[in-house]
């Protein structure tokens, strides 16, 4: 199986995705960063959750704040106060091992077998990176949720051009672009194409995912007329399991850092020669711009009607 460290500021679509990656890969680590909650309830959440599907992963404690940035508030409105529906009483402590050491140490010590499943903002990734620059040529693959490029009309959810993760933190994530990882990006382009309806959720039989799942779908059924979710950080872990699903294009990227397209991910754009150029000599990542819809949702839901 293939080994996997998956970086989490765990709400429900996270939750989703852990459990979804649980059935097919070898999850070493799940490193918290704050996001949708703070890291301190990420790291509570991450123990919980994994108690509840009995994963005997163990969890490690990440970054608290952006590298540059004031924190913008959590994502309680559609997680709930505790970032998992606020259906269970969590008595787990948010103590943990530091989250930066073990994914350089991982990394060192399997060169070229760990790929990181990164569903958070890129915080942790970033402060690696600056500590130890040479994993990225260790590592095998990066797959990351993320950004928003226009397709189909996909723009941004934070903002009208960022997306939420990029959005927290858009120094760090425009590091963990234009860095020498081997990045593949799936953007809101592809996961706000594959939305499940309550009905499907609640037809898996699986009562925990139901269950965590209702207060988002009572969000969204109230904002946007439509008791359902897509699935965002599961079509990580689905582009991992089965890239034979998704359409992709080859660009150099980058991430605004300021002003009022903060945490806007852009493409190289195909330009005549210009003055300044913000991609030059940067390394080509992977960016999911187009999905098979059918067999994504199918894989997921049997997954979670029969792995758990």
């Amino acid at each position: 199986m293939t080994k996997v460290i998956i970086d989490t500021d765990i709400g429900v679509d996270d939750a989703f995705a852990i459990a979804y990656a649980a059935g097919y890969l070898d999850i070493i680590g799940i490193t918290t960063v704050f996001g949708n909650v703070p890291v301190e309830q990420a790291v509570k959440n991450a123990k919980l959750f994994c108690e509840k599907i009995n994963l005997g992963t163990k969890i490690y404690r990440g970054c608290s704040r952006p590298l540059a940035i004031e924190p913008a508030p959590p994502g309680t409105k559609v997680h709930g106060e505790d970032g998992l529906g606020g259906v269970f009483s969590n008595s787990h402590d948010s103590h943990a091992e530091d989250a930066i050491s073990f994914i350089i140490d991982s990394i060192k010590s399997n060169p070229g077998e760990i790929t990181l499943i990164l569903i958070g903002p890129l915080t942790n990734i970033s402060v690696a990176l600056n500590q130890a620059p040479e994993i990225a040529e260790l590592v095998k693959q990066v797959v990351i949720m993320g950004g928003a490029y226009g397709t189909h009309g996909h723009s941004g959810n934070s903002t009208p051009f960022a997306e939420f993760n990029f959005w927290k933190d858009p120094h760090a994530a425009d590091q963990v672009l234009s860095s020498a990882l081997p990045v593949t990006i799936v953007p809101l382009d592809v996961t706000h194409q594959v939305l499940i309806t309550g009905k499907e959720i609640r037809d898996t039989g699986n009562e925990l995912f139901t269950s965590i799942a209702d207060f988002y779908l009572q969000y969204s059924l109230k904002e946007e007329g439509f008791e359902g979710m897509a699935l965002h950080d599961s079509l990580a872990v689905s582009y991992l399991l089965n890239p034979e699903w998704f359409d992709t294009v080859e660009s150099s990227l980058r991430v605004v850092t300021e002003g009022i397209c903060i945490g806007q991910s852009l493409l190289k754009p195909k330009y005549r020669a210009t003055r300044v150029d913000p991609f030059a000599n940067l390394k080509p990542q992977q960016i999911c711009l187009d999905v098979d819809v059918n067999e994504v949702k199918k894989h997921f839901l049997n997954a979670l009607a029969n792995n758990f």
